[in-house]
């Protein structure tokens, strides 16, 4: 009894949460993301006042032209940004959480790979297929590529660990990579598959909209209900289990969970790494490890960190655009590096 108790006691210090940080969060990041998307809206190849996206968001008028270039192109994009930055903050957050993985993110465990691949084929095989049997393909491909990592590194003696598992990503995510190219040159839709190698929010359809936000939000309102459960989890599956809670149940819905709003936001926008491995840190950090915290904060952060993206891919180099992974590749890489670092006694 006495080791019992002192398992469960030993935990508690880690359990601190800061309620008051992580309403600032989401207040104060809600207003900034309202912001963000104005912003947004506004900057391009021809810059637009705000005042003119005030009127056109709720006094549109279809005979101007600036109108109908907010209407159909810029806020689309605007909105496809903010919710795959919030499919994939959340996405990592539950992984992190679950599987106490500080490295992982569907990005660098197969999850948007394998989705892509998936998509490839549906390129090749099925074109014109319609957008919204894409997403359900795209929910296939991340599963096989999340099977395949877990499968790869489990196999390894010692079995898994934190950078097992990003090694065995990395080379998952490779070869699902390279077999996509081969598909891309042998059925010469190269062209097609560029977007979703690159990863960006150009071009988002309203349609496209209608779509995702469903499955987004559905995936954030499941991840919030599991969220109480996630943080016990995270203490260890000893400490969960002697808590009375079903892990494999958890981890089940979790999983499906992460697959749902990964897939989805691949289907979106591409391959859009380290959202999901940079933002929940962040959370954690400022809310402490509380997931019914951490959730809603990395999605109002994952939100905030697309948009701001996007913005800064249209100011680089106008009017040409840099594609929106490579400008959060600069910030994750370093982070990954980092962590993998802390983690090297594990290899």
């Amino acid at each position: 009894m006495r080791s019992t108790a002192a398992s469960t006691d030993a935990p508690r210090p880690k359990l601190r949460s800061r309620p008051l940080v992580a309403s600032f969060i989401i207040f104060g990041g809600l207003a900034a993301l309202l912001l963000g998307l104005a912003v947004s809206v506004s900057v391009g190849a021809a810059d637009i006042k705000l005042s003119t996206v005030w009127e056109a968001v709720f006094r549109f008028n279809p005979d101007l032209t600036q109108h109908q270039i907010i209407k159909e192109l810029r806020l689309p994009r605007a909105l496809a940004g903010a919710l795959v930055g919030i499919g994939f903050a959340v996405s990592g957050a539950i992984m992190q959480g679950m599987t106490r993985n500080p490295l992982a993110d569907p990005g660098l465990l197969g999850i948007n790979a394998g989705a892509g691949f998936v998509l490839a084929l549906c390129f090749a095989f099925f074109p014109g297929l319609p957008f919204h049997y894409l997403i359900l393909f795209s929910f296939a491909g991340a599963a096989i590529g999340a099977g395949l990592v877990y499968g790869v590194s489990s196999m390894a003696k010692g079995g898994l660990s934190p950078v097992r598992l990003a090694l065995a990503g990395a080379a998952v995510s490779a070869l699902l990579l390279a077999l996509s190219e081969g598909i891309a040159i042998y059925f010469h839709i190269s062209q097609d598959l560029a977007f979703w190698y690159a990863g960006g929010v150009a071009g988002t359809k309203w349609l496209q909209i209608k779509i995702v936000w469903p499955w987004i939000l559905g995936g954030i309102i499941g991840a919030l209900v599991i969220s109480r459960s996630i943080t016990v989890l995270s203490l260890g599956d000893e400490i969960a289990a002697g808590l009375g809670q079903r892990t494999g149940w958890v981890k089940a819905a979790g999983m499906l969970l992460s697959l749902v709003l990964a897939g989805t936001s691949v289907s979106a926008v591409g391959s859009i790494g380290f959202v999901g491995l940079v933002i929940p840190h962040m959370a954690r950090a400022l809310v402490g490890v509380d997931y019914r915290w951490i959730i809603p904060c990395s999605g109002i952060l994952g939100a905030l960190l697309m948009v701001i993206a996007d913005i800064g891919a249209r100011m680089i180099n106008p009017p040409f655009e840099t594609p929106i992974g490579a400008l959060i590749a600069l910030i994750g890489v370093p982070f990954f590096l980092y962590l993998a670092r802390k983690e090297r006694r594990e290899l």
